[in-house]
């Protein structure tokens, strides 16, 4: 998984009935663009984020 800044992260909800959130990268802190990301999430909350399998970069 790579991204740049400005990438949007998209992680599906994995139960039934979760809904799926993102938010926009803000800082890569991995090699080549890996993780662990800096997210500004859509409810206005950061955290530092290691995207799992259920997660998708979706370019700018």
């Amino acid at each position: 998984m790579n991204a740049t800044v400005g990438d949007r992260l998209l992680v599906h909800g994995n139960v039934v009935g979760e809904m799926d959130h993102g938010g926009v990268i803000i800082e890569v802190h991995g090699a080549n663009g890996g993780p662990p990301y800096i997210v500004r999430f859509d409810d206005g909350h950061t955290g530092l984020v290691f995207p799992g399998p259920d997660a998708v970069i979706v370019p700018q």
